[in-house]
């Protein structure tokens, strides 16, 4: 007889029945959650409660983060800006912020280790990806696809991910355009080392990605009824696709591969979590507890959450609810 999906250890609802756009923990006792009314909420693990409310802007949150120190960043969707946050007096206070020119669902990326201290990438208007530094919010680098440069017309920039390939830091970025197409750019020179459209049809376009140094291998999604798994050449930079992991139904949010490689999961538009093994790309279970709409965004613990005794997935949607979960620990 099949096994039956497991249920989430707890479910966290909205008080005002916002959606949920973004996750991120901060330490393994707390997660944040940007909402679609334009406002982040601190939910304590300890009593399953949201004790604190920040304010950000008019739309929604669609990307979070925090810093090692006491910074929290934001993105917003509509508005195009990315702010940083400074906690004072058990209150964040807004210290700087970014227009962007970007209007899409391209999220902001925190990189604690980049070269030069750390730096916060956010998307730009067109193909353009914009490295700030983490402190100042002012720019460091600009990642334009210059003319005569041998690419195919990229579209939007839809997701990036910094991935290190020796042990000199973390000196490249991956990318994923509108057009389907994943970029590997090299940041000590701003230029693209190589490319590969995964999308096998115009209208399809890559949405999320996540990468293992370890294993060398890489997961992609977005819009198509497919996870697309890549592997990097380490001398050359050549992007490699290795798979295609095929899934019911068509839309991709998120893909987050697990810390301890056991496990990755993904965020469907159609409300499901499907996990897969990393090792054997099985798919291990299919999740339905958000019937309610699209699965926005997922989220890994760092460590044991007191509460459950384990390390938790956390994932969110449009129905206004947080799941937790204690899956193949």
């Amino acid at each position: 007889m099949a096994l039956l999906p497991p249920d989430p250890v707890y479910c966290l609802k909205s008080p005002d029945l916002s959606p949920f756009h973004s996750l991120c923990f901060h330490t393994s006792e707390r997660i944040y959650a940007g909402t679609g009314k334009g406002t982040v909420q601190l939910w304590d693990l300890h009593t399953n409660r949201s004790p604190y409310q920040l304010p950000v802007g008019p739309s929604p949150v669609i990307a979070l983060d925090h810093t090692e120190d006491v910074a929290l960043l934001t993105q917003e969707k509509n508005d195009c800006v990315v702010k940083l946050w400074q906690l004072t007096n058990s209150a964040y206070v807004e210290s700087h912020q970014v227009s962007t020119d970007h209007v899409g669902f391209c999220r902001f990326v925190y990189n604690p280790s980049a070269v030069g201290g750390p730096a916060v990438i956010v998307p730009r208007g067109g193909s353009n990806i914009s490295i700030l530094c983490g402190r100042t919010m002012a720019e460091r680098q600009l990642l334009a696809v210059e003319d005569g440069a041998g690419l195919p017309p990229l579209g939007t920039v839809m997701c990036f991910l910094p991935v290190q390939l020796g042990a000199a830091g973390v000196t490249y970025l991956l990318a994923g355009y509108e057009s389907g197409t994943l970029v590997l750019w090299d940041l000590n020179c701003s230029k693209v080392v190589s490319h590969l459209k995964l999308a096998t049809a115009d209208d399809e376009c890559l949405m999320t990605l996540d990468y293992d140094p370890v294993t060398n291998r890489g997961v992609a999604g977005g819009s198509s009824d497919r996870i697309t798994v890549f592997s990097l050449d380490r001398a050359t930079g050549e992007i490699r696709r290795k798979s295609d992991i095929g899934i019911k139904n068509a839309g991709v949010h998120r893909v987050r591969i697990r810390k301890d490689l056991k496990v990755f999961s993904s965020a469907g538009w159609d409300g499901r979590i499907r996990i897969f093994s990393w090792k054997s790309l099985r798919p291990l279970a299919v999740l339905t507890e958000h019937r309610g709409g699209e699965l926005l965004d997922l989220a890994y613990s760092e460590d044991k959450v007191s509460m459950w005794k384990a390390p938790i997935m956390a994932a969110a949607g449009s129905d206004g609810q947080i799941s937790l979960w204690d899956l193949y620990n």
